[in-house]
This record gives structure tokens, sequence and C-alpha cells, in this order.
């Protein structure tokens, strides 16, 4: 069981946005990838979630590669995108009906299952309640509750921490890390770091459509020439200057 992004080249028309990208991600493991806006995250993901079609390079996820398997691929992923979106004229209740059928779920296990992560986000006396009666950040708990219900291989999560209240994001963090221990695969794209570092194992920092370092954060903080009493947010200003000197 593992993610392989091998040599991805790709983006909109033609025009490369990111560049020759390898990315290895196994059982067990959470990769934040990180970087300024437009260095090629949202891009990464659009192609591993099977939005864009690379211009060189495949995606394999435990053997299946996705141009050639897309159904079979998908099935193994779940996605927590950065703007939640849910089918206004579904109750939270069938939203979760209706991953339960999309992941081919045992109905009564994944109940159980669901009834926890509702408690968790305070979600479980809404089951009733269409959309439109839900702020954004309740919104994005109920991606979240169906992105964990679906207990796929790899989760696949773009910004989740804009919009979630403290006690969210702690609760978010501690099923990263429950996903991670059961083997789970992570990979996260997020600028916040100081929630990102309590659940993130390793980094992938994209700068310019390429992948500049891979590791730890006491890898990239040595690659970047970071001292331990900096901000890890001061990486986002060493970007900066290389792009503007680019």
């Amino acid at each position: 069981m593992v993610l392989k992004i091998e040599n991805l080249t790709g983006g909109y028309t033609g025009v490369p946005v990111i560049k020759d990208i390898n990315l290895t991600i196994n059982p067990g493991e959470a990769l934040g990838l990180i970087g300024l806006n437009g260095a090629g995250k949202s891009t990464t993901i659009k192609h591993l979630l099977g939005l864009l079609r690379p211009q060189k390079g495949k995606i394999s996820l435990n053997g299946v590669e996705l141009i050639k398997k897309p159904t079979e691929f998908k099935k193994q992923v779940a996605y927590i995108p950065e703007v939640p979106v849910l089918y206004e004229e579904l109750t939270l209740k069938e939203h979760l009906e209706l991953t339960m059928m999309s992941y081919q779920l045992e109905p009564e296990k994944a109940w159980v299952k669901a009834h926890e992560l509702l408690a968790m986000f305070r979600l479980d006396d809404k089951l009733d309640w269409l959309p439109v009666h839900f702020s954004k950040g309740m919104k994005q708990k109920v991606i979240i509750v169906a992105a964990f219900l679906a207990d796929t291989a790899l989760l696949v999560i773009d910004e989740p921490f804009t919009g979630l209240d403290p006690l969210a994001v702690t609760n978010l963090i501690t099923l990263i890390k429950q996903a991670v221990a059961n083997g789970k695969m992570i990979l996260m794209s997020t600028h916040i770091l100081a929630e990102a570092e309590q659940a993130i194992s390793n980094y992938a920092v994209l700068n310019n459509g390429t992948i500049e370092v891979i590791g730890s954060l006491a890898d990239i903080r040595q690659h970047y020439g970071l001292n331990d009493s900096d901000s890890f947010d001061k990486i986002y200003q060493i970007l900066n200057q290389e792009q503007n000197h680019a």
C-alpha cells in the first residue's frame, strides 16, 4: 500500500504549472504540502483527484494507476476541500447516506462511526438540517465527518483549518493522528503550520511548480538555514525572496 506520484507534469491548457513532481506517501504517514499561493499545491491535488489530466507522468495508489482505472483509484480516496460543497436539497443525514452508498459501506456499522463523528463535531442533533441552515464552519464539519466516515486508504485535505473553531481544529488533528495510527495515508495542503505540526510527520515544499525539499521539520529547517528559535512560518519569507530573485 503506497501512493506514488511519478514525474508528474501538468496544469491547464497545455501550460505546465507543476513540473516533474515526485512524491511517495506510505501507510501511516501524513505529508504536508506547503508553499506560497501559485506554487502548484492546488494543481497537484486536482491531478491526484483526477480533475486534471497529466501532461506527463503517472499517479498510482496501492498499485492502481489513476489514468487506467479511475473508478477503482477514486474509491480509495476521500477529499476535504478548502471550500465545503454540499447538495442544497439533501439533509445532513442524506449526505452521510450518500457517502455510505458511494463507498459501499455496511450501513449499520457505518452509522455507529457516523454518530461518533457527529457527536465530536456537535452535529448529532442536526441530521435533518439542510445546508442552508449551516454556517461555513458547520458545512466544513459535515465534509470532515463524511471524509473520515468513508474510511479510505488515502485522505486528501486542502487548507482544512480555515473557518473551524478551536475545538473543531483540535478534533480534526485528533482524527488525523488516529488515521495515521491506523495505517492511513494523508496528504494535507495548508498555510497554517502551527496546527499542521501537530499532525504532520513530513513536508514537501513546492516552489514555482517544483518540489524543493521533502523531509521532516528538522530537515526543512536545515535546508532553509532556519534556527530552532525561528518560526517555521519564516519559510514563506524565504520562498518569497527566492521568487523575487528568480
